[in-house]
């Protein structure tokens, strides 16, 4: 009889064939574990090709903002390090305009921090990014409405380095990947099991290990907005502690007070819906799935990765691509990861 997520290993297989990403890895879980996972693809197709295996790493991209910055701000919270409340201006000194910047603003994305733009060639070293980004003109006055931002979560990347008197990527380590066993989750990642994050058309070469955003390449590769690499094994821990609303392995990693407030949906008069961090989905707008639950929390990555735990059932879905390892990079995967979680969530 054949298994009720085959059409699931089916629709990876055929984007796949069809061009959407060299390769993917899938797992399908819930509050007690993995429960179907599948891998198909090349982690590097050029200059040569190497399949993917089930423990291959991939970048993240935004995933990293749930991963690393929410819960080191989450952490810091409870631990009475960070109130949501506390201005930027705190920490760094602002123009005027920016003086009513708070931490909830930097994770509900209402801070009215430019969305992307690149920094590269604005700040004059990696010493000077958050002066560089404060300089920049406001999108939306801050608070007015929600605009997705990864400058803002450098920002608060930042800030989090300040209050916790270390790097991110310490930091991640201590608060993050050490208390959720996962081993191989880091920024930076050595090795060869690493899918590929880009391809140079004028070089024929690739990058491994790199991270794709050019912003947090330019920050050495440890950034509030991506940079991040995983894999299924440590992403199915992450994943089990959020479907089991902050706890792991029977201890509590998040207090469910906590938990409940990072979950909650923030800006419900706006045309998106955050938590503190999280994108979630409310019954106008479920850009990672019609069928998920109101309420459904996770995020997705430019890389073609994505964490997402329905909130009613605690069904969780981890998918990694690498969908950037491309000569041509579209816009397939947003259709495809709805198609995907659609299938997975009906046949549940």
């Amino acid at each position: 009889m054949a298994g009720k997520y085959d059409h699931a290993a089916r629709l990876i297989h055929d984007a796949i064939e069809k061009g959407y990403f060299p390769s993917a890895c899938l797992e399908i879980g819930n509050k007690a574990g993995r429960i179907f996972r599948h891998w198909e693809g090349n982690r590097s197709v050029y200059p040569v090709v190497e399949p993917a295996e089930e423990d291959t790493l991939f970048d993240l991209a935004s995933v990293t903002k749930i991963l690393s910055p929410t819960m080191l701000a989450l952490r810091f919270i409870e631990e009475g390090l960070l109130c949501l409340s506390d201005r930027v201006g705190d920490y760094f000194d602002v123009p005027e305009d920016k003086k009513e910047i708070t931490i909830f603003n930097l994770l509900t994305h209402t801070s009215g921090i430019r969305p992307y733009v690149s920094i590269v060639d604005k700040a004059p070293d990696a010493e000077r990014v958050v002066e560089t980004i404060l300089s920049l003109e406001l999108a939306f006055p801050v608070g007015g409405e929600v605009g997705y931002s990864c400058l803002g979560f450098i920002v608060l990347g930042k800030v989090l380095e300040l209050v916790g008197g270390d790097t991110l990527d310490r930091l991640s380590q201590k608060y993050v990947f050490e208390p959720l066993e996962m081993k191989n989750t880091t920024f930076r990642p050595k090795g060869d099991n690493i899918a590929a994050t880009d391809y140079n058309t004028q070089k024929g070469t690739c990058s491994v290990g790199i991270v794709n955003d050019h912003n947090s390449r330019f920050l050495g590769g440890v950034a509030g907005n991506a940079g991040v690499f995983s894999n299924l094994d440590d992403l199915s821990n992450f994943a089990m502690m959020l479907a089991n609303m902050g706890r792991y392995k029977g201890r509590q990693y998040l207090s469910s007070k906590m938990f409940a407030k990072a979950i909650k949906n923030w800006t419900p008069d706006f045309d998106q819906a955050r938590g503190l961090g999280f994108l979630l989905t409310d019954t106008r707008v479920n850009p990672p799935g019609e069928l998920f639950s109101t309420g459904s929390y996770g995020h997705t990555g430019y890389t073609g990765t994505s964490v997402f735990v329905d909130k009613d059932t605690g069904l969780y879905v981890i998918l990694l691509t690498n969908r950037v390892h491309s000569e041509t990079i579209d816009d397939r995967i947003l259709r495809f990861r709805r198609v995907l979680h659609n299938s997975i969530l009906a046949a549940s």
